[in-house]
């Protein structure tokens, strides 16, 4: 298994490094082809998304569901545990530089998630039972007649089924009994059942019953899950960040000017002996940004198909906001309260006497310790608690939205019936991989994350030009 594991690795090494390139180059060419959509409509989509703000949306159906409710499904899987971990991951291994090239890529990404949403209102359908659908795969047949098309968007329906439904879950659940597993003292001793730690077990039973409650009720419960629970853990985790910047002020002027030397000069920031070169810190800050905010994958298209809007330019419009609060607002908190917190220079510290955890170099990985770490500063040893419950939401979040853009794709693989058995098997993945370790799992969901982007990009290119037709307001028969 180590040498799978180690195969998995350089697999996808090889092709997170071709689609770094391959993701900002589509959306520095979308951004041009629409003359920079994503700032002439900016203040548009602002008032889009809120101008008809509510949290009692209209019943989500066989007609789809209402326009805010489609960006909330996007943003409950665009918001995750890459929003805490994946940024302090970003700035361990890239310097507090690697932020600044998250939001470049999520500026040009912005451009690229208008044209995924609007491809995918334009090409959206009914399967076999009436309801509405759509996504990648039906703009992708568009764009490719015959033979080709079928294989591309069976391609991306299966990598995206294992990466995001079955992988990638695991890997969520699996996040959300670690970050609880680890606040508890290693003063109290845990009874085991079969080896496995009573508290991992019951957690994972919660969580799989849960998601699967919210499963069996379809597009209806999920949509209105996402539009009470989104607002609502968002706004949780941003009071929480406020408070600590308000408490770590005086070091707020220094964390953004450390973002922007960082991003040119490391070394000014982190000394020469850290080794963080420019290319790293632009790798890792690309790499962990577009890992956040899914702007190119493909994966949230099935969201903003379903929504209810005159044109499909409106929910382009709209999926652009998402990009904007996963990575300029909830993913920059993350890394002004570690920046602005200190925590880095001695982590050892922090967590074992203000936040009652004890240090373990091997979890610099996964980056939660470091954000835990940060928000002992100002909670003390609440700080790794509140970081546990908004990881909480935000993994579980993101568990019903991959769920949903898998499920979408079963349907278009096995027709409408096969999503019944698909859930029960989610549910199942779900249990299991909060109860193991899933370094191959991760690894394999992040390989087959790069994979179904590539024909996901192709057919974006294919069609940019009815893109940048709509973004222009003409509008395009395909």
């Amino acid at each position: 298994m180590e040498v799978f594991n180690n195969i998995v690795t350089a697999a996808d090494d090889k092709v997170w490094f071709l689609l770094l390139f391959l993701l900002v180059g589509t959306g520095i060419y979308f951004s041009i082809r629409t003359r920079f959509v994503q700032i002439r409509h900016f203040p548009q989509a602002w008032k889009r998304v809120f101008g008809n703000f509510s949290l009692r949306g209209s019943k989500a159906g066989k007609e789809g569901m209402s326009s805010f409710q489609a960006l909330a499904t996007a943003i409950a899987a665009q918001v995750g545990t890459g929003n805490i971990a994946g940024c302090a991951t970003a700035i361990l291994g890239g310097g507090p530089g690697a932020i600044f090239w998250m939001w470049v890529a999520a500026f040009f990404g912005m451009a690229t998630i208008y044209g995924e949403a609007c491809l995918a209102q334009k090409t959206k359908t009914r399967d076999d039972k009436g309801n509405v659908i759509g996504g990648p795969v039906y703009y992708i047949r568009e764009a490719f007649k015959g033979d080709f098309g079928k294989f591309l968007a069976g391609f991306f329906a299966v990598a995206i089924t294992l990466a995001l439904g079955i992988m990638g879950n695991m890997v969520q659940s699996n996040s959300i009994t670690d970050a609880f597993h680890n606040i508890i003292p290693e003063s109290v001793n845990i009874p085991q059942v079969a080896g496995i730690p009573v508290d991992k077990l019951c957690m994972g039973v919660l969580v799989a019953a849960v998601a699967g409650f919210i499963f069996i009720g379809g597009i209806g419960r999920i949509a209105a899950f996402t539009e009470k629970v989104v607002p609502m853990m968002a706004g949780l985790y941003l009071l929480g960040g406020l408070i600590l910047l308000v408490i770590n002020c005086k070091n707020l002027p220094a964390a953004v000017a450390s973002i922007f030397v960082g991003a040119f000069n490391p070394q000014a920031v982190c000394g020469a002996g850290a080794g963080i070169a420019v290319r790293q810190a632009l790798r890792l800050g690309v790499a962990r940004g577009l890992f956040s905010n899914e702007a190119g994958m493909g994966s949230t298209p099935h969201a903003h198909a379903m929504a209810k809007v005159e044109k499909p330019q409106d929910q382009g419009e709209v999926a652009m906001v998402g990009v904007f609060i996963d990575t300029f607002v909830v993913l920059t908190m993350t890394a002004l309260v570690i920046l602005s917190s200190n925590v880095l220079g001695n982590i050892d510290l922090f967590c074992t006497k203000t936040a009652g955890m004890k240090w373990n170099p091997s979890g610099i990985g996964t980056g939660t310790p470091v954000a835990q770490a940060a928000f002992s500063t100002g909670f003390g040893k609440f700080g790794p608690v509140f970081v546990a419950i908004c990881l909480l939401f935000f993994a579980f979040s993101t568990i019903i939205g991959w769920y949903f853009f898998a499920q979408q794709n079963i349907k278009y693989l096995l027709g409408t019936e096969s999503s019944k058995i698909f859930s029960v098997v989610v549910v199942i993945f779900i249990f299991i991989g909060a109860l193991l370790k899933v370094d191959l799992v991760w690894n394999l969901s992040d390989l087959f994350n790069g994979i179904m982007v590539l024909p996901n990009l192709i057919a974006l290119i294919a069609l940019s030009g009815v893109v940048a037709k709509l973004s222009h307001g003409q509008d395009v028969d395909l």
